[in-house]
This record gives structure tokens, sequence and C-alpha cells, in this order.
């Protein structure tokens, strides 16, 4: 009984201290008194401590907008109205920002409500500091600083449930906004610290949090039930997306492993394998040829390996012992045609000179009067991207949906000054460093370079041009400030701003270190919340991202920043010439300031839009003069060598210089001809045009005209021959070979055009019809200056000067030197039974080593490549890569077409509450946290999800005049503004219908301002195409950044991984979106570089296999033979690529379908004089092809080439000295030792058999006749 008795007593007990307690909890403040001495236009609360009182009606409706949990009985608070409209004020920024996630939100507005309005204040507030409010009205007293007791608990999940919410427009997490420090920094305690500092200028009055889960001092802390983000509420508002709950998101995506490199016992794969096959090759060669010798020692000494053909009398008496195959019936008669059409086609030139001449100069003037029609394309965009290519019409696409790609003006400033200085935050604080570039009189310096630049005049038809009248102003016409991209726009581009300190005379509280250190985490401020309260919004109103501005940190930490970076960004007008022009020559006018502008603590690289062209255009000017002197060495070696003096006396006589100018006059002929027939067919011509095809077709000309001229010295008229009928039988010998070189790469050259790569394209038709029109003239032009010329000579006149004639002399028939050094020495050493096998080892090594390589050749053409070697340029390149720390700008972009009006749509786009976790803006996100791999550098701004946070009734943002309908900015204070959309739960819902429509251009016309930072005009103001009269949404895009790019395989990944992004995003969506920056255009070329370079270099194979195989009679092996040579100097070029450090692109595969079709001339006209000749062996044969044809191909090509070549080295174009002058010397040197070395030692091995029916044709046509050759040439 006693035992119950004291149980009794103890539960009394505890009642009666439960009822003192509840008795003891009553209110800290109710109602607003005086103004805050610190915080103008901020009150402080009246200080009372009584119990709670019943809300007045009026403010019912605020009470359920902000704190819903107090919507009970009589609703008795701590809080009149007037508090309620003041904390709604107070929350404007955050709701804008966090609302996004409602758990998030929730926590935050209980911890303020609590705060303001709760019925037990006492229990966990307590004020500390008083004031007499001053008003003979009211006997109170102002409340000025208060402690609240806030349990850790709360705390906690309130910042975990905020901690990664995302601000979309700034790319950049809410809480760097609001937490007064970079959102890394900043935890649960000190953000609410912040958030209740006077210094942040919106608490009126010092709160001080003290953080405790359990009573402290008599006070119970505030422990209110919260929600993680990864929770819906009970009014029915979803859980936050993956987006702004990492916890949602499940496990953090892992990029795929990086595919390890394909080795053998750690050795490259494809060494070894080719080293392999090579010993291989070798056993097996060296094994067959020592079996044949042996073959031949023991049992025969006829023959060379494999020919089974008995050898052929020349003066055999019987002509038809041995019965010719129907092929090579077939091959000969295809072949006395062409002989017979050539001969009698010769003999007519040189009968009717002047008519041939005329007619000539006749057509060669029609056609090359089409180059007054010329253009010229300097367009990189043209000149790379084919118009049906997929970068080129999404290009088209976007300049046509949101307007082109602005200009850039970009300067990238370091300072000579060793000033890093230390900063020492007030009044506690780690040090922290800063970097030079950031020193304030380095600032200064700075500010006033900007500002010159901003001064600018340019002149442009009379009408001045300055930055204002070309500049991106994203906010104008309201705000016409210019874009500028600097860290100076953080203290509004103003010496004053910068200079601005807030202190007393011991201390500084606050200065530009201060200001500097918020704006780079809250670039989208517009209060740094320090004492100096200054915007961190740029004049044209939008963010200063720090990763735009500055260069050259570590990690974050922007303020190690060793580079400012300064961008100009100036409107593009595709469209518009007059505007354009004007923005031309302001760049020339900004070129020159910058270039004349000196200062000696600062060092500037820049760059204008302009720049690269102009430089590309001035390197092309200044290489002039080298690729003269190139030529003018060529033209004169041309004009010397064809002459062949066998004396001094006949030396002006013998010599053809006048023969060499009119060939050369001819080759440039054919040329113009080319470049005028597409001008008329409106074909724009290209720099590699211009620079190669010249190159080329002297290659193919002059070979064809010292096989002419060298046949004819080397030929003896036959006894009652006249000359026509001479030079006839010579063009008719030589003619063929001519027309199978020229015709090859005619047809190879045109299908080359069948390339989608302009360049490639371009070059393939000018340099077919080229080929051809040079072929055409030289069988009938120079023919006829030929049979002139050798009246000339034998009429003893001397050369250009031909009216003088000397004495009769008679006229000796010598060799000349190449011609006797190749029949007597070199033909017959290459051709030894020891040499032979030596060549085709070294060769078979080569050929061993390039395929080893070939898949090693960098993909890509470096910028830097491009620019002369003194251009201003190449600083900016390198600072570019050294400094910056972020990639160009990457727009995803959504066809239009796309659902926005429905939840479904929104949800497969959106990355807020309710969206797909597969959307397209979290799709963007996920790839961010993957930026090493993906190159997506940032989470996207998303103009969707700013836009629903803009429209929701509880902001202050979206708001319409009532009378009228028209919207009401935020900043404007006016009773007849209303809100867009009710209180209620459909209203707070997203708009959907018509009411998406309705409310989307007052967003996207929103300018940002204190009041409402959401505003969508500076940032996604072109990002929404508005169609049918602003009644529905067209094309829209996503904007982030891509990581920094630094070279030719980082632009194509980038590429790449956008593109494979963009599909994935296209299949979840099913609707087309697309990724879109500047430099895709220019680096799509090479996804598929490698199939095209493969594509191109088969197909001009094929077509010579073809035309060779057809015009040498329908010799199927001879076609083979031409065919795999010509297969290993390309792949022989691919080895050189590599060993000297040439990238495939569009110049070096340009270059290499050149040196298929040059490689044709030094291999066609040895394997028509080996299928022609009747030599009874194949070493025979091939010693003859050589010593005949060879010395003319040598001094035709290689000799001519090599002089010109050694030249482009002198260049101070990059691409000259490495695409000209380095592959230009490789195709002629593997050209020349295929041609010369290799290719008559492979026939000498495994050519073609003899031809049956073309030595009974040889019989019958050179019977009884005194010649001692076999076949003249």
């Amino acid at each position: 009984l006693l035992r119950k008795g004291r149980n009794i007593d103890m539960t009394h007990l505890k009642i009666v201290c439960l009822a003192s307690q509840v008795q003891a909890q009553h209110c800290v403040w109710y109602g607003e008194c005086g103004e805050s001495a610190k915080v103008p236009g901020k009150k402080y609360n009246c200080n009372y401590t009584g119990p709670p009182k019943p809300l007045p009606a009026g403010g019912h409706e605020l009470l359920v907008e902000l704190c819903p949990g107090y919507d009970y009985g009589d609703r008795s608070l701590c809080c009149d109205v007037q508090q309620l409209q003041t904390l709604k004020g107070s929350l404007q920024l955050p709701l804008q920002f966090l609302s996004r996630c409602p758990a998030c939100f929730f926590n935050l507005m209980n911890l303020f409500c609590e705060l303001t309005c709760s019925p037990h204040q006492s229990a966990f507030m307590n004020g500390t500091k008083f004031t007499l409010f001053n008003d003979t009205a009211q006997n109170t007293t102002n409340v000025v600083e208060v402690e609240y007791y806030i349990g850790k608990t709360f705390a906690n999940a309130m910042y975990n449930a905020c901690q990664d919410v995302q601000a979309p427009s700034s790319n950049v997490k809410a809480l760097s906004l609001l937490c007064g420090k970079d959102a890394n920094d900043c935890n649960a305690t000190n953000w609410i610290e912040y958030m209740f500092d006077i210094e942040n200028g919106q608490s009126p009055f010092p709160i001080i949090p003290i953080f405790s889960d359990v009573p402290v001092s008599g006070m119970t802390p505030m422990n209110n039930k919260t929600y993680k983000c990864t929770e819906g509420l009970e009014d029915g508002s979803g859980s936050c997306s993956c987006q702004d709950c990492s916890p949602a998101c499940g496990p953090q995506p892992v990029p795929p492993p990086l595919t390890p490199p394909w080795t053998i016992l750690g050795i490259d794969a494809m060494a070894v394998i080719m080293w392999i096959a090579y010993v291989v090759f070798l056993l097996i060669f060296i094994g067959a040829v020592i079996g044949a010798w042996c073959y031949r020692r023991i049992e025969s000494e006829y023959g060379p390996i494999l020919d089974s053909n008995n050898p052929h009398n020349l003066n055999s008496d019987n002509i038809d012992q041995v019965d010719a195959s129907c092929g090579e019936m077939l091959g000969e008669r295809f072949e006395s045609m062409l002989r017979s059409v050539f001969t009698v086609w010769g003999s007519f030139c040189v009968q009717q000179p002047l008519l041939v001449i005329l007619g000539s100069l006749v057509i060669v003037g029609c056609c090359s009067s089409g180059l007054f029609y010329m253009k010229i394309t300097t367009d990189p965009v043209a000149l790379w991207s084919s118009p049906s290519s997929q970068a080129r019409q999404e290009k088209d696409y976007f300049d046509s949906h949101f307007g082109p790609f602005f200009r850039s003006e970009q300067l990238i400033i370091t300072t000579t000054l060793k000033s890093e200085s230390i900063y020492s935050p007030y009044p506690v604080g780690a040090d922290v460093p800063f970097g030079a570039p950031l020193d304030k009189e380095v600032l200064h310096q700075v500010l006033d370079l900007q500002t010159d630049i901003e001064n600018i005049v340019a002149s442009y038809e009379n009408e001045t041009v300055t930055l204002k009248d070309i500049c991106l102003s994203p906010l104008a016409p309201y705000n016409d400030h210019c874009t500028i991209l600097s860290v100076l726009n953080y203290f509004q581009n103003s010496h004053e701003q910068l200079d601005r300190t807030k202190g007393d005379e011991f201390y500084v509280w606050a200065d530009y270190h201060t200001h500097f250190l918020y704006c780079v985490n809250a670039p989208a401020s517009l209060n740094d919340t320090s004492p100096l309260h200054d915007p961190c919004l740029g004049t044209f109103g939008g963010p200063i991202f720090p990763w735009l501005v500055l260069g050259g940190y570590d990690g974050t930490n922007y303020n190690n920043a060793t580079a400012l970076v300064i961008t100009f960004p100036v409107n593009n007008f595709h469209n518009d010439t007059a505007k354009l022009g004007k923005a031309l020559a302001w760049e020339i006018e900004f070129i020159s300031f910058l270039k004349n502008f000196s200062n000696p603590n600062l060092t500037i690289a820049f760059n204008s839009e302009r720049s690269i062209e102009d430089e590309i255009n001035r390197e092309s000017e200044s290489d002039i003069s080298t690729v003269v002197i190139s030529y003018a060495i060529m033209f004169v070696y041309i004009s010397l060598a064809l002459g062949h003096i066998h004396s001094c006396k006949r030396v002006l006589v013998d010599s053809k210089v006048s023969l060499g100018i009119a060939g050369i006059l001819i080759v440039l002929s054919s040329v113009a001809c080319s470049l005028g027939i597409f001008s008329y067919a409106g074909v724009p011509l290209t720099l590699i045009v211009i620079e190669v095809i010249p190159f080329l077709v002297l290659a193919v000309g002059v070979d064809n005209i010292f096989i002419i001229v060298q046949t004819y010295q080397r030929d003896e008229r036959m006894p009652q021959e006249e000359l026509h009928q001479q030079i006839g039988r010579i063009l008719g010998d030589v003619a063929p070979s001519m027309f199978l070189s020229s015709f090859s790469e005619t047809v190879a050259f045109f299908l080359g055009a069948l390339s989608t790569m302009p360049a490639v394209r371009t070059f393939s038709l000018f340099a077919g019809l080229a080929v051809l029109i040079d072929f055409l003239l030289q069988i009938s032009c120079f023919i006829s200056l030929l049979g002139l010329d050798a009246r000339r000579q034998e009429g003893n006149r001397l050369d250009i000067l031909c009216c003088v004639k000397l004495p009769e002399g008679q006229e000796e028939r010598t060799d000349g030197f190449l011609f006797r050094f190749f029949k007597k020495i070199y033909a017959p050493f290459l051709l030894k039974e020891w040499v032979r096998p030596i060549v085709v080892a070294v060769f078979v090594a080569m050929l061993s080593f390039s395929i080893a390589v070939t898949n090693k050749v960098q993909i890509g053409l470096d910028q830097q490549l491009s620019m002369p070697d003194d251009s201003y340029v190449l600083q900016y390149f390198k600072n570019l890569s050294e400094y910056l720390h972020t990639g160009p700008p990457v727009y995803f972009v959504v066809k239009d077409g796309h659902d926005y009006l429905s939840l479904e749509g929104q949800n497969s786009v959106c990355g807020g509450v309710g969206c797909n976790n597969d959307s397209l803006v979290q799709q963007v996100y996920t790839a961010s946290l993957l930026s090493n791999y993906t190159t997506i550098g940032f989470n996207p701004s998303s103009w969707l999800d700013d836009y629903f946070d803009w429209v929701k009734p509880q902001s202050t943002c979206c708001r319409y005049y009532n009378s009228s309908g028209a919207f009401c900015n935020a900043s404007v204070v006016d009773t007849s503004c209303v809100h867009c959309r009710p209180l209620t739960p459909s209203g707070k819902r997203r708009p959907t219908g018509n009411d998406f429509m309705k409310f989307l251009p007052m967003f996207l016309s929103d300018n940002p301002n204190v009041n409402c930072g959401k505003g969508g005009h500076a940032a996604y103001g072109s990002a929404v195409d508005l169609t049918g009269n602003e009644t529905s949404v067209g094309a829209t895009y996503f904007m982030t950044y891509h990581t920094i790019l630094k070279d030719s395989p980082d632009f194509i990944d980038a590429l790449k991984m956008a593109r494979v992004l963009a599909g994935n995003i296209t299949n979840t969506m099913g609707h087309t979106v697309f990724p879109y920056s500047v430099f895709y255009v220019f680096y799509e070329q090479y996804l598929t570089i490698v199939y095209d370079t493969v594509f191109q270099l088969v197909v001009s194979l094929v077509a010579i296999f073809v035309v060779t195989t057809v015009l040498l009679g329908f010799e199927l092996w001879s076609g083979v033979l031409v065919s795999i040579t010509i297969a290993m100097i390309l792949v022989n070029m691919f080895g050189v690529m590599w060993l000297w450090g040439i990238s495939l692109n569009a110049v070096s595969l340009v270059n290499l379908v050149m040196s298929c079709g040059i490689s044709v001339e030094f291999c066609s006209h040895i394997m028509r004089a080996f299928s022609i000749s009747v030599k009874s062996t194949r070493v025979e044969r091939a010693e003859e092809a050589l010593a005949h044809m060879g010395s003319s191909v040598f001094s035709g090509i290689t000799l001519t080439k090599f002089g010109g070549i050694l030249i482009l080295a002198l260049s101070k174009s990059q691409i000259f000295q490495i695409f000209y002058f380095r592959m230009y010397l490789a195709m002629v040197l593997l050209g020349a030792t295929h041609g010369l070395m290799f290719l008559p030692v492979l026939l000498s091995y495994a050519g073609p058999s003899l031809n049956k029916a073309k030595v009974f044709a040889a019989n019958k046509r050179y019977a009884g006749t005194e010649r001692e050759r076999l076949l003249n040439f």
C-alpha cells in the first residue's frame, strides 16, 4: 500500500511538473517594432512574454502558404500578419532555389516557422538583448538578439536533405548561393549560422543558434520531425530527384574500363605479327631463290624463275609458228589500234601546227575565261564540312532556331609581377593565398585595358563602330550593357567598386578579397551578404562563372589563379552583310590595338573570331614567294634538262629552253582550264586546290614531256620517212603509255570526288579534269610545238632566237648521260642475281614496318599547325592549353515537336521533383559526374526546371496586372499585381496545357532582380524557340560545358561522347535530341576519316587496276602488279607519316590521293615498257624497260620535283613544312624507289608472260628494216 501511495505521488508530481512547464512556455516576441539599426528596411520584433495570440483572419491564407502545420484550432501563435509577410519576403531567395526539393524546403520552412511563430517559443528561444522602442504610442521594447536552441539531429537532417539541390541556371549547387561559401565547404552548422548572421543583409538582428540534442540551460532544443530527400511529403509532394538528392540515385555510375593496348608478351601485337610475318616471308623467299638457282644450275640455263615461254626470235622466218591465245590477240589489236590512232594524230599535228596551236589557244582561252567567275572559299566550315553531313545540318538547325553562335574575342592575361598575397579574413578564418593576377593593382591595370577595348572605335562605310554596336546584350533593350566575361564584372567593371572597403580605424571587415571569394562560389548572387552587400551578377544581367574568367588554378581554389581570361562575345550576323562587316571592322581594330598594347606588368595572349582566317590568309600570302621560288627552280630545270647538247658548238641549237617553257605553259594552261570550267559551273576553289594541283599536274605533265622529247632525241629517222611521220610514229609508241597513266589518274581522281569531305571532293574534281586536259594538250599542242622545234633544230637555228641561223653542220646523235647510266650501269646492277633478293627483302621490310605502325598514325589537325611560325595566335593556343580549365559550351538540342504541355513530356526532360530518372537533364547530370570519361564538365542549365520554380504560387516571381493581364516584374510594388497561380493544391502543381504556355513568355522576358533571381531573360532568352505567335514550344536547348580540350584527340572524343549521350537521351525520350558545339562541324570528319581514307585509296587503286588492265591490252596480271606496287607506296606513306609526326586529316588525305596519282607515273610507264618488250626473259625485259623508261621517269619527275620540294622546307607555314614538304618529299622518294627499284625487280621475278601476238606484230612492223632495237621508244 505504501509503495502504491508512493507511485500515486510520483505520478501526481510529474503531472504538476508538466503543467508548470506548459504554463511556463510563452512567446518571446509578437509583432514588429523599431527599424533595425544595421539592416535598413528590416524591423525588430517586439518583446512579448505572454501567451500566444489568435492570428487575425487576414493572415490565414499566408499561414497556410508558409506554415501549414499551424493551421489548426484558433491558430494561436507568437506572430502577427506583418511578421508572416516579413518571413515570406525573407524566404523568397531560398524558395526559388530550394523548393525544387520538397523535403529540403519543408525542413527549412520548419526551422523558420518555429523561430517566427511557434506557440512554444520560450521552450527553445531566449531573448538576450533588448532596446527601447521609441514610440510614444507603444510602451514596449525591441528584441535585438535571441538564442535559438536547435537539435543537432534536426540541423543535420535539414542539411542532408538540401546539400545536393542544384541551381540550374548557374550550374552550381544552391547552397553556394545560400551558405555564404562554396557548397563543398558548407555544413549544417555554418549554413544555419550564416542564415542567422546579421551580416548577410537579411536578418535584422543576431540570432545565435545553439546546437544540442539534449536540454541545455533549461531549454529544450527544437527537434521537429524532418523528411529525407528520398521521402515524399504528407501533402502529396514527391521525393526529390536524383539530381537534387544523391541518395535517390543509387550507386554512382562507374566509367567502363579503358581498352588495354593489344600486346603479345608485353610487346605491341602488330609489331610482333609483322616481325613474324616478315621472318616467315624471308625464309620462304630465300628458300625459293636458292631452290631456283640450284634448279637452273642442274636442269637448264634457260630463262628466269617460272618462265615457261620460249624465246622468240625477231627475225624468225615463220612468224605464224606459235599460235597466240584469244586474249593475247585481243590485247595486240587494242594496242595496234591505239598506236595507229596516235600515229595518225601526231602526224596531223606536225603537218598542221598553226591550226592545232591556234585551236588549242582558243579552247584554253575560252575555258580559262571562267576564272573571272572564280570564287575562293576561305570559310572553314565550307572547307571541312559537307552540307549533307550530320554536324553541318545540326549547325544549320541550331543557327536557324537560336541564332548563330556568337563571335568570340578573348584575352588570356598573365602578369610578370611576383605579387602573390595572403588575405586574412575578419574576424577569424584561415589565411587565403591570392595569385599574382588577383593583386588589386594588377586588377586596376586590367580594368583600364578592358575599358580601352570597350572604347575602341572602328570605321565601316563611313560609319563609326564601337563594341556596343555589335556586342551580345542579352537584356536589351532594358539593359544595353555588353556581355563581358571578366573577373572585373564581379565589381561591376568599376574602379570604385574594386576599391570599396568596410571597416573601422583598426580593421578592414570586407574588401575586394571578401567579395571575390563570395562571388566565385555564388556567381548569380545579387547580394554578397558581406558588409559590402555588392552584387556578383555581371552588369549585363548574367552570372560570371569563375571557370570562364580565371585560369591556372588548382581544383576549385580560384584564388590561386595565375591567369585572367576576358571574353567579349560579339553577335554573329551570318545573313546581314552590313552588320557582319561592322563586326569584322571592329575586330581589325581590336587586333591592331592589342598588337600595339604594351604594359610591363601584363603579358597578353589574344584571339579574335577572324584571327585564324586572317593568319591563314597571311600565311598563304607570305608563302607565295616560297611557292614561286619552288616552281621557278622546277621551271629552270625543265627548260635546261630537256635539251640534249651534243657539242659546245651546237649548244644554242640543241637546247630546248623555248620548248620547255612551252611545255610548262601547257601544264599551267591545263590547270587554268580546269579552274575556269569549274568556275563556270559555280564550284568554289579552295586554298588546297590552288596550292596542290599545280604541283600534281606539273609532275604528271613534265613526266610526259620528258618521255616524248627524250624518245624523239634517241630515235633515228627511217629511210624515206619525213619528220611528221617520225613524230607520228614516236607518238604512236609513247602516247599509249601516257594515255595509260593520265587516264588512270583521271578516273582515280574523279572517283575520289565521291568523298563527302569538301576539301577532298573539290581537289579530286579539279585534279581529274586538269590531268585530262594536260594530256590532251600534250598530244596536240605540244606535238605541234615539238615539230616546229625539230624543224628549227634541223635548220641549225638558235633556240629562242630562231631567226639566227648557224652554218651548216653535221648533227650527231648520242645518248644522254642519264640514259647511258641507266642502260649501262644502273639497270644491269639492279637486276644482278644477288642484288634482286636484297631489294625484295628491303622493300618487304619497309612494308612490314609500315603496316605495323599504320594504326598508330594520329588522327586530327591541331589548330597550331595552321598558323605561321610568327603568329600571335600561337601564344594564345599555348596559353589556352596551359591555363584554361573549361572547354567550349555544348548544347543538347531538343528538336521541335516535343510535348512540353503534358506531365509525361515534362518528366522526360526536367531534372526536378517527379522527373524521370533517365530524363534529359538527369542523364546529362549523371554524365557530368564522370567528366573524365564523358567530357561533360558540369550540370546542365535547365530552363524547364527554373520555369517550374519561377511559376510557383509561393514565389513572388510570376505575377501579372489584374487589370490588363500584362506581366508584372517582382521588383514592382503595385497592389494590382496578382500571383499567376492560386495557392491551391492544383495551383502548386506544375503548369500543364494552356497554363504552361500562358506564363512561359513572361518567364523568358523576366529580368533577374533582388526579389526574383529566377528570371529567364538573361539565361534562357535564346534557349526556347516559341512558335505559333508564342502559343507553342518549338526547339529548345539545355546548355553545359565540356571539360578542357587541348588537342585533336580530345575534341574528337568530346564529339563522340556527346553523340553517344544524345543518342541515349533520344532513345529514352522517344524524340530527337542532338548535341551541338561550335567545334563539332570541324571535327566530325575525324569520326569517319579512317573509313574515308580506306575508301578513297581503295577506289583509286581499283580504278588504276581496271584502266591499267584494259589499256595494257587486257593483261590482268600487269594491272595486279601495278596496283600492288602503288599499294605498297601508299602503305609506306603511312609509315613515313608515323615516323615524321604527320597526322591523318583532310590535308594529308588529299596528299595521299595525290600520291596515288603520282605513283601511277612512276609505275605505269615501266610496266608498259615491260609488257611490249620482246626480249626473251623477264630479267632482260625488265632491264630493257628500266633502261629506256627509267631515265625519263627519273629526270621527268624525281629530279624535277626534288629541287622544288626542298624549297618548301624554308616556308614559315607549319602546314607547308609538315603536310607539303614532308609528304611531297616522301611521295617522290617512295614513288621513285618503288618505280625504279622494286617494280623492275618484281617484274624480273613475276612479270607477265610475253604476249606472242605482240611479238608477231613487232616482227611484221620491223621486218626488212635496219633497226637494231626490237622496239624503239
